[in-house]
């Protein structure tokens, strides 16, 4: 037999926690209504209340209109002898009028269209007798929805308190009314209490009498008349596992908190730690900026300095350039001017040595003439000249 999937619309037997003690306890709250009692529980589901109201009662009809949970309940509840399940709608049940003592139907209207609420009310009426009690529980829209703000998927309509109660007093105008809560504080329980129950509210210092809780869901006893409704059930029911799985996960998430806030400390010592180092090394750095702002003045300083001496050098190289080009000039000149000294010179030197030679030419003619010779060629000569003329 494979077990039913968990979808969060239909409860299986298995689910811890919340979930769990709301469904199991409507149960449990109902089976006081269910002794040796014809019952029908409509949405049964899985199957597992309608076994648990088995136990008591006459006899037990599960219908759910999903065919898949039927065929798992009639194999899971199979030994079970004044039990049997059957498919059909919660609008049009497949049960006879007038059939059932007692008719449970624990958060199935709200999965019903707004149009068809009326209609399934209308149709436990027709299956109870006269004398015939409905139990019924729907999630109170105020707490369940909007002060969660929380929408169920599954759910079509969530009636309110007022619209519940008239839908209800069509077919069961006798109504007695129950909150139900998870609720989690100190119980105190006496084996011979005088009252059936007292809540306590701190009321700084003082003490009060605790209001009811505001339902998270409404559990309705219903009837056809005010006659024939049983007797009131206790002030308080209160439902647990025997493990008390739903404390021991709260321990569990105290444990677990105590542990995160060691953690947490631990993570702000050592946030602490690396705040006071990450502030000496923003000293380091600031320290060190100090530094490399008086290093960068001291550099701009000295950088001035050499602009200054390179430009007194430049300037200096200039002046010595123009004086060594001035003097390269000059030198130049006075070059020309030796050049020009050398040829005049060379010239006076040339024109010298001519003058010497034209004296020394003009010293051997002298000479020559002076001599006895010249003066016995001379007759010869002027003769020889004369000759030259008269030829030409």
């Amino acid at each position: 037999m494979a077990a039913l999937e968990f979808t969060g619309e239909r409860f299986v037997p298995g689910v811890a926690g919340e979930i769990a003690h709301e469904h199991w306890h409507r149960y449990a709250f109902a089976r006081r209504f269910a002794g040796g009692q014809r019952v029908l529980d409509v949405a049964c589901g899985e199957g597992y209340g309608s076994a648990l109201l088995a136990a008591v009662s006459r006899s037990v009809i599960g219908v759910d209109i999903a065919d898949a949970a039927v065929a798992h309940a009639r194999a899971a509840y199979a030994g079970t002898p004044n039990l049997r399940f059957e498919t059909g709608s919660a609008a049009a049940l497949p049960l006879p009028a007038a059939s059932v003592d007692l008719a449970v139907s624990f958060e199935t209207l709200e999965h019903l269209p707004r149009e068809l609420q009326p209609r399934m009310l209308a149709d436990i009426g027709r299956v109870l007798t006269d004398e015939g009690v409905l139990v019924l529980s729907v999630p109170n829209p105020a707490e369940y929805s909007l002060a969660r703000g929380y929408c169920n998927p599954f759910h079509e309509h969530e009636p309110p308190r007022d619209e519940l109660a008239a839908l209800l007093a069509t077919h069961f105008p006798a109504q007695r009314w129950y909150r139900q809560r998870r609720y989690l504080g100190s119980a105190i329980w006496s084996e011979d209490a005088a009252e059936a129950c007292e809540a306590w509210v701190d009321g700084n210092g003082t003490v009060d009498r605790a209001p009811p809780p505001a339902a998270m869901y409404h559990v309705v006893v219903a009837a056809k008349r005010a006659e024939v409704l049983p007797p009131p059930a206790p002030m308080l029911s209160l439902f647990s596992d025997r493990e008390e799985s739903e404390l021991a996960r709260l321990d569990a998430q105290a444990a677990e908190l105590l542990r995160l806030d060691g953690l947490l400390a631990e993570r702000d010592g050592a946030l602490d730690k690396s705040a006071a180092h990450i502030r000496h090394l923003e000293e380091l750095v600031a320290y060190r900026e100090r530094l490399v702002e008086e290093r960068d003045a001291q550099l701009a300083a000295a950088s001035a300095s050499v602009a200054d001496a390179l430009g007194e050098r430049d300037t200096a190289r200039e002046e010595c350039e123009r004086e060594a080009a001035a003097r390269t000039g000059e030198a130049a000149a006075r070059a020309a001017e030796a050049a020009s000294a050398r040829q005049a010179i060379g010239a006076l030197e040339a024109e010298a040595q001519r003058l010497e030679r034209a004296v020394t030419a003009q010293e051997r003619i002298i000479a020559y003439r002076q001599s006895v010779r010249w003066w016995l060629a001379l007759p010869w000569l002027r003769c020889k000249l004369l000759w030259q003329r008269l030829q030409r």
